[in-house]
């Protein structure tokens, strides 16, 4: 399971440091799709396998399954690390998450998440205000 917050910097060539305790989870590489709420998603061979074909079998006649499946695929990169535990991220997804220079990497579970700092920090503090409502819809988890 992916958890915690870890804060980089991405260089002038668009590298990022991924984390040892993620990249050891990671293996020896990784799918980068855009994410929800502006970020970049990270997922395993495997759990993006399973993803892939969830969408997949989203019927090609529905405009929303079409959108969201062009959202993933067209966006996705397998990337393998280089000797310093770093991926070069596209500058498509750059440019989706705003990146520039400071970035959170976050765990989440079943994925990990690369956001801009400063968009982190405006989301965060934007969610703190509604957490405890927030949990209060989720039916059979105790918090």
């Amino acid at each position: 399971m992916f958890m915690g917050e870890y804060n980089h910097t991405i260089d002038a060539k668009g590298r990022l440091i991924i984390p040892a305790k993620i990249r050891e989870q990671l293996g020896d590489h990784c799918v980068l799709s855009k994410g929800l709420d502006n970020c970049i998603a990270i997922y395993t061979a495997e759990s993006w396998e399973q993803l892939s074909k969830a969408l997949q079998s989203l019927p090609s006649n529905k405009a929303n399954a079409r959108a969201i499946k062009r959202f993933y695929f067209g966006s996705a990169a397998e990337l393998e690390f280089d000797k310093q535990g770093r991926i070069l991220v596209p500058s498509a997804l750059r440019e989706h998450a705003e990146l520039q220079k400071d970035a959170v990497i976050i765990g989440t579970g079943d994925k990990v998440e690369i956001w801009s700092r400063e968009r982190f920090d405006a989301y965060d503090a934007e969610v703190a205000d509604s957490v405890e409502s927030l949990a209060e819809g989720l039916e059979g988890i105790v918090l």
